[in-house]
């Protein structure tokens, strides 16, 4: 029997430790024809598997099925892409232009090698890497790329002051790239990432950002599980071009939707364009008192300066969830206290707060949803425990982290002035 063999889209030294975990990884249609199964390898512990289902590059959607033994057989396998919708027409982009790679690091070496090697693996013809270390406490960084990745291929700066959006101005500045790409140091980019994204910049006139796909690399925990559950930009698998000029209907918050653009582990821009709007919020970022929020931040700036904004699935970039616990409530403090930073921001402008007050009823809404807001419980998984409990109390230390927002993002501007005095 032909065997087509998968392997995980992130990997792991540790086996699953929960019923309902789900071994990851990809599935393109337009190879698995040949074959009568699958085999997923490094699949032990595992009885169920999330396939993301490409073909080519373009994406499809997800499908999860049971996998005894790591195997799953192309009856099962054509029954669930039966339902998927067709593959997007793909648009190439012409001619390519030349993309640095940023990746803003802080003390996260082993991470970061990992994702520096499939970075360096990209099949884009007319890239290179700059790495940000961001405020490291030891020299971890430094030693590892200066070791282990060799200039030009790496080129390596440093910003000693913590914050990511200074960090990624630090990039911004010293990038070459007619396009910067900006990713994180617990990631593993497809082969097609830049690709990808090159071509999201080729799908309307005046394109200046275009944001990709962000998928659960690793379901191993119940926290990683929760977490996949609850963020929207990971399953965001429909092309769209967003701009003033034609808002979508769909979102009535817009342009202020958080989650509907993307997220800062993978977004590229136009270099130009992001200097002229100033670069990123230096008092926004994971790192500073705000924690968050340079992202959505730049997304919704460079919408509201008429510019356009394209949602490119097709680049991908899968992402390691945090798996434990403590891990996933200072995450979610981080993101609570961005949001509530972001928000500050919006208010200190005319303009904006104009803009925000008239979506203000929406916005509220979606902000007590997300306390709100339960994943579903996956099938064989062990009954309410302290994990459900805690998972509960997430939203609202999410939703209360909100409320520290205005403060820490004022004593952050205040901070940064003084800094330049």
């Amino acid at each position: 029997m032909r065997t087509l063999e998968l392997n995980p889209a992130m990997t792991s030294s540790h086996p699953p430790d929960w019923p309902g975990a789900l071994w990851v990884g990809t599935l393109d249609v337009q190879t698995v024809t040949r074959f009568e199964q699958v085999h997923l390898r490094e699949s032990d512990g595992y009885t169920r598997a999330r396939l993301l289902v490409r073909e080519g590059p373009a994406v499809r959607g997800f499908i999860e099925l049971d996998a005894p033994n790591g195997l799953i057989g192309r009856a099962a396998l054509d029954r669930a892409m039966a339902v998927l919708p067709r593959a997007v027409r793909r648009v190439d982009a012409a001619p390519l232009p030349t993309i640095t790679v940023i990746v803003c690091t802080r003390d996260r070496a082993s991470q970061l090698r990992s994702a520096l090697k499939a970075i360096l693996a990209l099949d884009y013809p007319k890239f290179d890497v700059l790495v940000v270390d961001n405020a490291s406490r030891t020299s971890e960084i430094r030693d590892l790329v200066q070791n282990e990745f060799v200039a030009p291929a790496v080129t390596l700066v440093s910003e000693p002051t913590p914050g990511l959006g200074l960090a990624r101005n630090t990039g911004l500045r010293a990038a070459t790239g007619e396009i910067v790409a900006y990713t994180d140091d617990d990631v593993i980019v497809d082969q097609a990432w830049l690709t990808e994204l090159a071509a999201g910049f080729s799908r309307a006139p005046n394109v200046d950002c275009v944001t990709g796909l962000v998928p659960s690399g690793e379901l191993r925990t119940p926290a990683q599980g929760y977490f996949d559950g609850r963020v929207s930009w990971s399953k965001n698998l429909e092309p769209r071009i967003y701009s003033l000029a034609e808002p979508p209907a769909r979102l009535p918050m817009f342009p202020f939707s958080i989650g509907e653009f993307g997220t800062g582990a993978n977004f590229a821009l136009r270099r130009r364009a992001a200097l002229e709007l100033g670069g990123f919020d230096s008092a926004l970022g994971v790192g500073t008192r705000a924690g968050g929020g340079e992202d959505i931040d730049m997304f919704t700036r460079i919408i509201l300066d008429g510019r356009t904004l394209v949602m490119q699935p097709s680049a991908i970039v899968w992402h390691r969830n945090r798996d434990d616990l403590a891990a996933l409530r200072v995450q979610a403090r981080g993101y609570g206290t961005g949001l509530g930073a972001w928000l500050t921001k919006l208010f200190m402008n005319p303009h904006t707060a104009r803009m925000a007050l008239v979506r203000s009823p929406h916005a509220l809404t979606r902000l007590v949803s997300l306390a709100w807001r339960r994943p579903a419980r996956v099938a064989g998984a062990r009954p309410a425990d302290e994990w459900d409990r805690e998972f509960a109390r997430m939203g609202w230390v999410e939703l209360f982290s909100v409320a520290r927002g205005p403060l820490s993002y004022l004593l952050q501007r205040r901070s940064a002035r003084g800094m330049k005095q």
